[in-house]
């Protein structure tokens, strides 16, 4: 996958603060297509260096089949705010009760639950928060997310950016990432939807301490699913063909553990939302179509 040249928003979407009862949350909420009967929301949760423009190329798909979809930068991500150096501030319980508050907020005047969807890391603060409260979602999809720790590879990575941040501030990090190589490979900014000045924007909006906090838990996760697995909810496990953070195989047995719809994307790696936005963003709509107000199981079976 190749980053597009410049970041351009979607149609129709707004970008504004998200107030709520844990602080204000940078947010871009694409309603649904004009004459398309609604069907449902979903909350977007973006991973490890990420940020909710990660979403861009699916809000407007999602919005064609009736679902609004709000993204949102997590606390100290990209435009919302939180403290520098202060990484308890980041521990996993803390982020997931800001998406039981970010799902609080928007289920204001919604009348039904949202269906909640983490990529990578933010799959995982994804599982932290319906295992505190599942009630506010009508389903949970985890894309390129997997049940505990990443591989070894990946670790060599967040440490070569652990390193760095204990030395440098984030611009000069930055400067050492684009001399090394592409920054997706040694430890900088994941490939994202925008160009390099994008890319460099978020990263320095970005806290140290969230990036210190969220990839030391991505290295020592541990396994939750038999836990998730018990929640009354239904998921689906959705990746690309190849993923070198969490190996297919592993997360085929994953959604084997929680009897979930299983989704693998051709042409497409760990971000499947960036690589192939039509074909997964039709997956997670057929997903989100097979469940009904009550949060139902829909029925599993590989995609």
């Amino acid at each position: 996958m190749t980053t597009e040249p410049a970041f351009t928003p979607p149609p129709n979407a707004r970008a504004y603060p998200l107030p709520t009862s844990r602080g204000t949350f940078a947010v871009v909420d694409s309603p649904v297509a004009p004459g398309v009967e609604p069907r449902g929301v979903a909350l977007l949760l973006p991973g490890f260096t990420g940020s909710k423009e990660d979403f861009t190329l699916m809000h407007e798909p999602l919005a064609a089949r009736g679902y609004r979809t709000v993204a949102v930068d997590g606390r100290g991500q990209h435009e919302s705010d939180g403290p520098e150096r202060d990484e308890s501030a980041y521990a996993q319980g803390e982020l997931a009760r800001d998406v039981l508050a970010q799902a609080a907020a928007l289920g204001d005047g919604l009348g039904a639950p949202l269906h909640l969807f983490g990529h990578s890391l933010g799959g995982q603060i994804a599982r932290a928060a319906v295992l505190l409260d599942h009630a506010p979602f009508r389903s949970l999809t985890l894309m390129a997310s997997g049940p505990a720790q990443i591989s070894d590879s990946q670790q060599q990575r967040v440490k070569l950016l652990r390193d760095a941040l204990g030395v440098m501030n984030m611009a000069e990090t930055w400067e050492a990432i684009l001399a090394m190589g592409p920054p997706e490979e040694v430890g900088g900014p994941a490939r994202g939807i925008g160009g390099q000045e994008l890319l460099r924007r978020r990263w320095l909006g970005t806290k140290p301490a969230q990036l210190l906090a969220t990839g030391r838990q991505l290295c020592t996760e541990p396994d939750r699913v038999d836990e998730l697995a018990a929640l009354p909810l239904p998921f689906h496990v959705l990746s690309g063909a190849s993923d070198d953070t969490w190996p297919v195989p592993v997360l085929d047995d994953m959604a084997a553990r929680l009897n979930a719809r299983r989704t693998v994307i051709p042409g497409a790696e760990h971000s499947p939302n960036a690589d192939q936005p039509l074909r997964t963003a039709r997956a997670v709509a057929d997903f989100w179509d097979t469940v009904d107000d009550t949060g139902t199981r829909p029925a599993d079976g590989r995609v």
